[in-house]
């Protein structure tokens, strides 16, 4: 892994601002509404992988306004990629000799059903100050976010020395092969900003924005198929060596097994950061882990907090298991699904070998099913990339803490990291922890993110591009 330096300074929590306002900046007000209308045609639109798939439909909603934003349809691409497709958007720089920004995002999204919703997830709906439907965080407002910042600086007049290039996958939830091809196409990109997620935090208690944490690392995703076989036999003469009981035995093995906690230059300054804003016993922890990452006690407090434990190292949990044929007949095989986010500088091959060490049974064997994954090492701590991200946030929230982070799952990145392209994740919107829904029921954002993500982007796509 290339040596980084924490390159950041923290400051104090700024004097208490009123929800989602930001600083005094010039009001985009028809960007704002381009947002969240685009928002909320696009999920509309399933884009879901498998049968009724829309996520064409995304990409042609998409194109539609940028070309009537200014952008030529000679310059918007829509390639197909197996079963999907990634689209490009290409703005011309004044300076052919530098290296692209590549603004990155992704269409589609995970599956929700509308019987465990309480409202359809693809019936986009703005209750009580949120926007809610699948997509509303992951990612689809991002998307347009994008998309309409950068009509407005169109709009405005604003010329980019290095070309940017707006780039949007169609199967990151799942195969990730769209991605992996738009990382091909654009390896000689110069930077990556991809907006996707929420980075923003809002104290749960007052919804006031706490802090910004940008990410220059994500950790290595990986599947591991656990298989036990039996020749079986009737129920009624049950034998020692059961093909279930022997999985579940494993699995309650790994269940129990904690990775060796680690930390890099990234996940070091995002703890010393956060310890400062997060008080009592957690933060107290995040220090000690800092100072020393084999510290006992810290260790625990983190392992026990599930938005922690994913940043001290590599882990492992049962998702899917599947066991015997027959209602009446000893299971002749079984079978489970072990997802693991490798902390970096790990190989998959590395994580197997210890999953079959735990397991620590030669009837159980472990194989690497694992399927649109690459490790690649951190992105370096750019100071151009600090400097700007810092100045959009101080724009909207002046003095509010901005701290690096590792991604604790996989992203598009990858695929450019892969290239030793530089990426980065930077998503304007801020929410309340205890609102991220991405991925499941009841996906919502604030409405009030809207604007001051606007703002962010009409100032850090300019400073990446010049």
């Amino acid at each position: 892994m290339r040596k980084v330096m924490a390159l950041l300074a923290f400051t104090a929590l700024p004097a208490l601002l009123p929800p989602m306002a930001h600083a005094d900046v010039v009001p985009h007000p028809q960007a704002d509404a381009q947002a969240l209308d685009l928002a909320e045609k696009a999920i509309a639109l399933r884009s879901v992988a498998g049968p009724g798939d829309r996520t064409a439909d995304v990409a042609r909603l998409f194109s539609k306004a940028l070309v009537a934003g200014g952008f030529s349809k000679k310059d918007i691409q829509i390639v197909p990629v197996g079963k999907t497709m990634y689209m490009t958007a290409t703005w011309h720089g004044t300076d052919p000799s530098l290296k692209p920004l590549v603004v990155l995002g992704h269409m589609d999204v995970v599956e929700a059903k509308p019987a465990d919703w309480k409202r359809d997830p693809f019936t986009p709906v703005v209750e009580n100050g949120y926007l809610f439907g699948r997509g509303a965080t992951d990612m689809k407002l991002d998307d347009t976010l994008a998309i309409a910042s950068l009509i407005e600086l169109r709009r405005e007049g604003y010329r980019p020395k290095r070309t940017i290039i707006l780039a949007f996958s169609g199967d990151e939830e799942t195969d990730m092969r769209s991605g992996a091809a738009l990382a091909d196409k654009l390896s000689d990109a110069g930077m990556v900003l991809n907006v996707d997620g929420a980075d923003g935090v809002l104290n749960e208690q007052t919804g006031k924005p706490e802090y910004f944490a940008w990410a220059a690392a994500e950790k290595t995703y990986a599947d591991y198929e656990l298989t036990v076989t039996n020749p079986g036999g009737h129920s009624s003469e049950p034998r020692a060596d059961n093909a279930i009981a022997e999985l579940s035995a494993a699995l309650s093995r790994i269940q129990k097994y904690q990775f060796k906690p680690e930390e890099n230059d990234i996940t070091r300054a995002y703890f010393e950061g956060a310890a400062k804003l997060e008080p009592g016993r957690l933060g107290a922890a995040m220090k000690a882990f800092a100072a020393n990452p084999a510290d006992k006690k810290a260790i625990a407090t983190l392992s026990a907090d599930p938005s922690m434990v994913g940043k001290i190292g590599t882990t492992c949990v049962a998702t899917m298991v599947n066991g015997g044929h027959a209602l009446n007949a000893l299971p002749q095989r079984a079978t489970a699904n072990i997802n693991c986010r490798i902390f970096p500088g790990h190989s998959k091959a590395d994580i197997q070998a210890e999953l079959q060490k735990v397991v620590a049974d030669p009837n159980v064997q472990v194989r690497d099913v694992s399927a649109g994954s690459v490790a690649t090492d951190a992105s370096p701590m750019n100071p151009g990339f600090i400097d700007a991200v810092t100045k959009a946030i101080h724009g909207v929230y002046p003095g509010l803490p901005v701290i690096p982070s590792m991604e604790a799952g996989a992203s598009d990145n990858m695929w450019f990291r892969s290239h030793n392209v530089p990426s980065y994740e930077a998503s304007p919107l801020f929410i309340k922890p205890s609102e991220n829904f991405m991925h499941g029921l009841n996906e919502r954002t604030p409405v009030a993110a809207i604007a001051p993500g606007v703002d962010f982007l009409l100032s850090i796509i300019p400073d990446l591009s010049n």
